[in-house]
């Protein structure tokens, strides 16, 4: 029978000697616990319920008058002062005898017995009070509050592990993601799963979009699959292994502080953050046993089978703590201890999952357009799924049922079968997400057509000065997503260089002195960020990063390096010589300015190979760079001997232009060798990686 979300099992029958008569524990549609069995009291206190047994006949009618004994059978050591109000009790005329308890001075677990007829081996029934500390709702909140605060710090440290472990490949995986979504709905699962939260996830993929690695419409896919893959982290809690705890932290501990290999290190901090996750669980779950029988409370936990306030709940109580993996955490905690049914559970599941969502949009904030369509297609994703799933409730609770262990339970008798209720909760958060994936993955075309639609693109506004666009300090503690925000960065600067080199040539070939003072933006800009990255740079260097990790922050700051001579070769020595240009009447002959034109083309292109290489990690274009380099180079040469051929034939133009011909000439080959430097360094360190 269910009432209100409470299920009641079946009473345990058991037969008095002649087998006419039984005694069980009586059962109430309107009274909460109405048999008195399993609740708190505090010491030296009486008991706010009876202990009531129930005596009927072979046709389940009720025995009056009939005597029924009360007895102690185990106490806490050392406890004084209990005493049973009335050890022996007749039975009314609805076959009731109750008696009420003085607990004793000590807290702990009292057990009494029932029996009729004096037959103390087969007519009984055993009852538990919990006695607890006078102190107990200090000790409540305290213990509640710490085990809340160990439990995410556990959660955290086994996240921030799993991402130094597994998160060092993360970026390669989903940088060279196709479009196929069914391909993206499994990486992202696999990530997720890797670094156990789809917010990490999705805040990784606002990245990447934002910096221009991935492009939106590739995300959809992935943060379906996230939404999966995180799921595997309650799965996980589910198996209530709280009871090897203190042995997972204390393995997790010995991984982490001894061994010097870096792998190891962060599998024992995901180790030792499970162990913490699972030891914050038994703190609360203890702390909270006293409101086991608190019918108030109780009242309150039945509200929350209404669809809108669990899911209200959820939802604010997910984006304060940032985590959905978390919040089930609790909910799994809760459920433990019989305070929830699955239907209370279910609306609080559909909540977190919403919930979890604005970590996403937080993360958007003072993003590009690209960046805020992830955080909305992930938001607009839970609220489509929240809004199918609430209104067929009882029915999915039915479903998960028939596909999980245990039978439907409710709140007053789940510490009997407490490892239900925590796997329904987790497969229903799975089933969830993995339905959400198979009714959106067919629209994800469609969907991005209408994120695009509320998202216009928009004209960039102009960069100014003093402005980072990518790098983050929020994100040093992973160094691979720090490191690809510092990439972008320097990717950036690179893009800046390009833009510069072509404004400096209007001067040259048309008198155009107004994209100076770009140029000088421009180089003033290229200071601020190579000092800003490098900074950045350094603060990634101060984490515990392995060899590969450096030798790629070597390889930036040497880029960074690069790009910012390039810059000042542009902006010292040709901006000067433009200066003087646009100053003069001087012109270059038509075949020395078309020998100009065509040496700075090859130069933008080996600018564009510089980052590309840098972007990719190419090798093999980095070797063709240098071979291309080597050409550039003899061309150079080549030119300057047509200049002087010109010369030798007293071409007039070519007389007067002389010195700035070959400067420009020179400085352009002096820029494209700083370009080739880039592929340079990425050829010799990875050489010396094998």
């Amino acid at each position: 029978m269910v009432l209100s979300g409470i299920m009641f099992l079946k009473p345990v029958i058991i037969y008095s000697q002649n087998e006419n008569l039984k005694l069980l524990k009586p059962r109430s549609e309107h009274v909460f616990n109405f048999s008195g069995d399993e609740q708190h009291q505090t010491i030296n206190e009486r008991t706010e319920k009876p202990l009531r047994v129930k005596l009927v006949n072979q046709d389940s009618k009720p025995v009056a008058n009939t005597k029924v004994y009360f007895d102690l059978l185990t106490s806490p050591k050392g406890s004084t002062h209990f005493k049973i109000i009335s050890p022996v009790c007749m039975t009314n005329t609805n076959g009731i005898a109750q008696t009420y308890v003085h607990l004793g001075t000590k807290e702990g677990e009292y057990q009494l017995k029932a029996v009729i007829r004096g037959d103390y081996t087969q007519n009984i029934q055993v009852f538990k009070v919990f006695a607890r500390k006078s102190n107990w709702i200090f000790m409540l909140v305290i213990g509640t509050i710490g085990g809340l605060g160990l439990f995410l710090f556990g959660m955290k440290i086994l996240s921030e592990g799993m991402q130094k472990a597994a998160g060092e490949n993360m970026r390669t995986i989903l940088g060279k993601l196709t479009y196929n979504r069914f391909i993206a709905v499994g990486v992202g699962a696999f990530v997720a799963m890797t670094i156990q939260s789809s917010s990490a996830t999705t805040v990784m993929l606002v990245s990447f979009v934002q910096s221009g690695l991935m492009q939106f419409a590739q995300t959809l896919g992935i943060i379906l699959g996230a939404d999966i893959g995180t799921t595997i982290t309650a799965q996980i809690i589910a198996f209530k292994l709280t009871d090897y705890s203190l042995l997972m932290i204390g393995l997790g501990f010995v991984l982490y502080f001894f061994p010097k290999n870096n792998i190891l290190k962060n599998i024992g901090e995901s180790v030792m953050g499970f162990g913490i996750l699972f030891f914050g669980m038994n703190v609360m779950s203890d702390a909270m046993s006293p409101l086991q029988s608190d019918e108030n409370f109780i009242g309150i936990l039945l509200k929350l089978e209404k669809p809108l306030m669990g899911i209200l709940i959820g939802t604010l109580f997910t984006a304060l703590i940032q985590s959905s993996s978390a919040f089930i955490g609790i909910l799994i905690i809760f459920s433990t201890q019989g305070f929830l049914t699955l239907e209370a559970a279910i609306p609080l599941l559909l909540g977190a999952n919403l919930g979890t969502s604005v970590t996403a949009i937080l993360a958007s904030i003072n993003t590009n357009n690209e960046a805020k369509k992830v955080a909305v297609a992930h938001t607009l994703f839970k609220i489509f799924g929240v809004m199918v799933f609430a209104w067929w409730i009882p029915a999915f609770a039915d479903f998960i049922y028939q596909i999980s262990p245990g039978n439907p339970v409710g709140i007053e008798t789940l510490s009997q079968t407490n490892i239900a209720i925590p796997r329904q909760i987790a497969n229903a958060h799975t089933i969830f997400n993995v339905a959400l994936t198979l009714i959106s993955i067919p629209f994800i075309g469609k969907f991005a057509k209408f994120i695009n639609f509320i998202f216009p693109k928009k004209p960039a506004p102009e960069d100014k000065i003093k402005k980072l666009k990518y790098l983050d300090e929020k994100y040093i503690p992973t160094p691979a997503l720090a490191l690809n925000l510092a990439k972008q960065e320097t990717i950036l600067m690179g893009e800046l260089v390009k833009d510069m080199l072509t404004d400096i040539l209007k001067p040259f070939l048309s008198k155009q002195t107004n994209v100076l003072k770009e140029i000088t933006l421009k180089e003033e800009r290229i200071d601020f960020l190579q000092q800003k990255i490098n900074n950045y740079i350094i603060l990634i260097t101060r984490q515990n990063i392995g060899e590969k990790r450096i030798r790629e922050s070597f390889q930036i700051i040497y880029t960074v390096k690069e790009f910012e001579q390039m810059a000042d070769v542009i902006s010292k020595t040709l901006f000067k010589k433009a200066q003087e240009w646009s100053d003069s009447k001087l012109e270059f002959s038509k075949p020395g300015r078309k020998e100009i034109e065509y040496y700075h083309l090859l130069t933008l292109k080996q600018i564009s190979r510089a980052i590309e290489v840098f972007r990719d990690v190419n090798l093999e274009k980095a070797k063709s760079m240098k071979r291309k380099y080597k050409k550039y180079r003899d061309l150079s040469i080549e030119l300057e001997r047509h200049h002087f051929e010109r010369l030798r034939d007293e071409i007039l133009k070519s007389v007067k232009s002389s010195k700035y011909h070959l400067e420009v000439i020179s400085m352009l080959r002096i820029i494209t060798s700083h370009a080739t430097n880039i592929a340079r360094i990425l050829l010799k360190w990875s050489t010396r990686n094998k």
